[in-house]
């Protein structure tokens, strides 16, 4: 069983549901799960956890500001994070030159800390006309394996 923190940033709430599709689906497969929709990142787990960034991009490529403070955090972390998995669910419109790019942002930054990406981010692209939640759904199941 492995265990998973989902920090969500979300404007308007779609991205919520999104993160609480993929969190029923984690559960469904027997590892424990946490979503933090509020997220403080000195409160998060990190020690053999795997960390789900499902984020929506707002403004000019700007964060959510439920997810500001998270990232201005990671950020100024001075440690490295090497002991921690993580991947990233994007969520945006394909209709914008800056489609995803808060998800694509903090993908760069766990990165740059040292952090381990196990599955290439993920985009949603909110133009089509699509079920985000099934669409995350499938995605994390046809993907458990690599977790």
């Amino acid at each position: 069983m492995s265990s998973f923190q989902i920090i969500v940033g979300s404007m308007l709430g779609g991205t919520e549901y999104i993160a609480e599709a993929v969190e029923s689906v984690i559960k469904d497969a027997n590892h424990s799960c946490e979503l933090h929709f509020q997220p403080e990142f000195s409160q998060i787990p990190r020690k053999d956890q795997t960390w789900i960034i499902c984020t929506s991009t707002h403004g000019a490529g700007d964060f959510p500001e439920n997810i500001e403070s998270f990232v201005e955090n990671l950020c100024a972390y001075d440690q490295p994070l090497d002991d921690l998995k993580f991947f990233v669910i994007a969520v945006g419109d394909s209709n914008y030159d800056t489609f995803c790019l808060a998800g694509k942002n903090i993908q760069n930054n766990m990165l740059s800390k040292g952090a381990k990406e196990i599955i290439d981010i993920f985009c949603i692209d909110m133009d089509e006309d699509i079920d985000p939640e099934e669409i995350a759904e499938q995605w994390i199941r046809d993907h458990l394996d690599q977790l």
